[in-house]
């Protein structure tokens, strides 16, 4: 043991994860996106990594701390959303973000449980228009060294039909299962419908995605609409997409709900649904629901992982390779 009770750290761990070229490389990126940006007129932004008010994605877990003078806990940042689109109804105009954020629970070959997130919202956009400059961005980050072909657009629907096996709208919850355990999936009994979904999609759908060439996942389930409008039809479908490459989810986008009732609704359901699975229950963000209230203008937003972006364009096999100091050196 070292003075004052603490663990020996490992030799050679105050190193960096990533070499130089790595770090070289991820400074050219940060510079290119920022270039990209000014070129189209989006304003770069800074918006808060503490809040009162957490997340309620029953699939994302905050890091929760305290200040000292200040009552009741802070949630740390999971994505910049909330205090962007609070920007966007107060005439911001079109914005982007790249920032560190937090989520409990994330730690693997493409997961920590601190990564850099860059985030944009572009007014009058809607889901189709914002895929489209997700490639062009995409595209110019990764060339010269890797030229990508045209991305694929591919339903959620069919995504879940060619690589698992299962229509999403139509299958049982018994099916459901039936089809992950055929894929090697194991399927705990108290697991909802949504997060079955989520583990064919996580485990079994996103790894066969994105070879060759980028692929986006659209309309996906209504109930996993999360902060996307839905779309008119039969089965009803989310306004919302990922993009996957080399079998990696980089990014997940929306054209964005803007009516505070539906927007707390979904809140609340989100609610009942952690209450379910015994998580934290954090409390709403009502700044939010009064920006929303107050007008949110017609704009869609996306969320892409830029150290998942910065290790696919180095051709790296984790996460760590692309940032100095992961978890385990931090």
């Amino acid at each position: 043991m070292t003075e004052g009770g603490d663990e020996p750290i490992a030799a050679g761990s105050w190193r960096p994860s990533a070499d130089r070229q790595a770090l070289v490389k991820r400074a050219r990126l940060v510079a290119r996106t920022r270039a990209f940006f000014e070129r189209r007129g989006v304003l770069e932004v800074d918006t808060p990594t503490l809040s009162t008010a957490g997340v309620t994605d029953p699939q994302i877990e905050s890091l929760v701390t305290r200040v000292v003078g200040a009552p009741g806990r802070f949630f740390l940042s999971t994505s910049p959303e909330f205090p962007m689109k609070r920007l966007l109804a107060a005439g911001s105009g079109d914005i982007y973000q790249l920032c560190k954020v937090f989520r409990d629970g994330e730690r693997g070959r493409w997961h920590n449980p601190e990564f850099t997130l860059l985030e944009w919202y572009r007014l009058g956009f809607d889901d189709a228009a914002l895929m489209t400059e997700v490639e062009a961005l995409l595209g110019e980050l990764l060339a010269p060294e890797r030229p990508l072909e045209a991305a694929l657009r591919l339903r959620y629907a069919e995504a879940m039909r060619r690589h698992a096996g299962i229509d999403p709208h139509a299958a049982s919850d018994e099916e459901l299962e039936r089809a992950a355990v055929h894929h090697g999936v194991a399927v705990g009994a108290a697991l909802d419908r949504d997060a079955k979904l989520d583990l064919l999609m996580g485990l079994v759908v996103g790894p066969k995605l994105g070879r060759g060439r980028p692929c986006f996942v659209c309309d996906y389930p209504a109930s996993q609409a999360s902060l996307a409008r839905l779309k008119p039809g039969f089965p009803p479908v989310a306004a919302r997409f990922e993009l996957y490459l080399d079998g990696v989810e980089l990014a997940n986008g929306f054209h964005e709900l803007s009516h505070a009732r539906e927007q707390r609704d979904r809140f609340m359901r989100d609610l009942e649904t952690r209450r379910s699975r015994g998580q934290i229950e954090p409390p709403l963000d009502e700044r939010l629901l009064a920006a929303l209230d107050a007008g949110l203008p017609d704009c869609a937003g996306v969320a892409l992982g830029f150290d998942r972006l910065v290790a696919l364009a180095l051709g790296a096999a984790s996460l760590s390779q692309a940032m100095a100091f992961p978890i385990d050196r931090a």
